[in-house]
């Protein structure tokens, strides 16, 4: 799976001489919380909604409303924007994106095909394929299971599944307690929760949770 696929598009891009007050309406109006920055069809910034609201003056300030106004109307997204951009291509596997976003903690990046904006990947996008890899909206049997670090054990649990009629939904694993194991999620269907209980206790791992969800 690639950027492209699972970015945000078209993507909602802002000028730089656009005053914070109209960009931050932009933002409510589409419900977003970041903006490529474009100047001449070039990427030039990235704004978020937490630049514009810090730069506008406190609730509890003095100032009356005209006075807002007019102070809101000379700040510019030029004057609050990263100009330091963090991007990625459309054509890099997600998980390398989430490892960029994750190592930067950042909420999003533009999307470039040929040094060109085509979309954004965010947050948002990540935790949608976190959804999908995990089965959250289907409804099975759901178990963790710690297991040896060994050849041939996930292909085992695969096999035993498989075998009594099981569909598997959702399959992953993680890093488990120490370097000798792994802690791997199943979720299955076709196979109600005691027998896939039944059935992973044969492979010798240690349950550690098994649920119906």
């Amino acid at each position: 799976m690639f950027v492209g696929e699972r970015m945000s598009k078209p993507v909602i891009t802002v000028s730089p001489d656009l005053p914070i007050n109209e960009a931050l309406t932009m933002m409510k109006q589409d419900h977003i919380r970041r903006m490529p920055v474009i100047q001449d069809g070039k990427l030039v910034g990235i704004v978020s909604d937490k630049d514009l609201l810090n730069a506008s003056p406190s609730p509890a300030t003095s100032l009356s409303v005209w006075e807002l106004n007019y102070l809101l109307s000379k700040i510019t997204v030029k004057d609050v924007m990263t100009k330091k951009v963090i991007t990625i291509d459309v054509k890099t596997p997600i998980e390398e994106a989430a490892r960029i976003m994750a190592d930067n903690k950042i909420g999003g990046m533009p999307v470039l095909r040929d040094s060109k904006v085509v979309g954004i990947i965010t947050e948002t996008d990540l935790f949608k394929i976190l959804l999908e890899l995990m089965g959250a909206r289907k409804k099975g049997v759901r178990a963790t299971i710690l297991i040896e670090e060994k050849p041939g054990q996930l292909a085992k649990i695969s096999q035993l599944i498989a075998e009594n009629g099981g569909n598997f939904i959702a399959f992953g694993q993680f890093m488990g307690e120490d370097p000798s194991t792994r802690t791997v999620m199943i979720k299955v269907e076709g196979l109600d929760e005691a027998k896939v209980k039944q059935l992973l206790k044969t492979t010798g791992g240690n349950i550690v949770d098994i649920r119906t969800c």
